[in-house]
């Protein structure tokens, strides 16, 4: 646990609607306490109701991104988001085995937007179960990702230890998360060096869950460096979260018929 201001990086897409990606993990960083950097990974044409095209940056683009910052920003942790494709994980990979300096690192397996839209090619899968997920401290899969990541054919009803268990065999702690589950709380799992954690939270019954995949694994990088250890901070980012979906009916986006976002500051305004 560090007392100075952390700083974090999100490497991730973006988000014009400021609701998820690269926009709303800055949003979470300074929420938390911590100072915000961010590696563009894609630029998505997106909305509260769906994604309307996805451009994705070069492999070289986002490693001269990442080279440059890194050469002259001490960085604390780092939350990696959407990547888009094999090539683009494949040189993230290669990024951070370059610097172990680097000590907290939470990757969020972004394959599947909210509204449904597929956000990571096929062929990536398979870069970021081998390549990427070794590198990361903590991944933080929902149960349709957790599927995607063990061949599932399809999600489980609810995060289980047992689940979480085979996710961890890939070569990370694990974060998974119950909130596509049913019932009137969002159980979680956490597992991290063979220590199990349940957390639970009331289910906010709102529309305005846009951006939480990215909001809550944004929270735990922003919250490591200043907790010690992995299960407080998780815990924390799950309250923050919880009150963020809360407080989510005070903001106006969007037309009313997708999934708003989150209220990031909602300790603030």
């Amino acid at each position: 646990m560090t007392t100075r201001i952390p700083n974090v990086l999100s490497i991730a897409g973006t988000d014009p609607s400021g609701g998820a990606g690269i926009m709303a993990d800055l949003k979470t960083f300074g929420a938390l306490g911590a100072y915000g950097c961010g590696v563009v990974t894609a630029v998505v044409a997106q909305n509260t109701q769906g994604v309307e095209a996805v451009g994705l940056l070069t492999p070289d683009q986002v490693r001269t991104q990442i080279e440059n910052l890194l050469a002259d920003v001490r960085i604390d942790a780092i939350k990696i988001g959407m990547l888009g494709s094999a090539a683009v994980i494949e040189t993230v990979a290669d990024a951070l085995e370059a610097h172990p300096e680097v000590p907290w690192r939470v990757l969020d397996p972004v394959m599947v937007a909210s509204s449904g839209d597929r956000l990571l090619d096929e062929d990536a899968v398979d870069a970021l179960r081998s390549r990427l997920v070794p590198t990361a401290d903590v991944i933080t899969p929902n149960l349709a990702e957790a599927a995607v990541l063990l061949d599932l054919p399809e999600p489980p009803p609810e995060p289980t230890e047992d689940l979480a268990a085979r996710l961890a065999q890939l070569g990370a702690g694990v974060m998974l998360k119950g909130g596509h589950g049913t019932g009137d709380s969002s159980e979680d799992i956490l597992l991290v060096g063979g220590d199990v954690t349940h957390l639970s939270a009331p289910r906010i019954a709102t529309r305005n869950t846009h951006g939480t995949g990215c909001t809550l694994s944004a929270a735990m990088a922003a919250l490591r460096p200043q907790r010690d250890g992995w299960a407080e901070a998780t815990r924390d980012a799950k309250d923050y979260l919880t009150q963020a979906l809360a407080a989510s009916e005070r903001l106006d986006v969007g037309a009313g018929t997708g999934h708003g976002p989150v209220h990031h500051f909602h300790a603030w305004w």
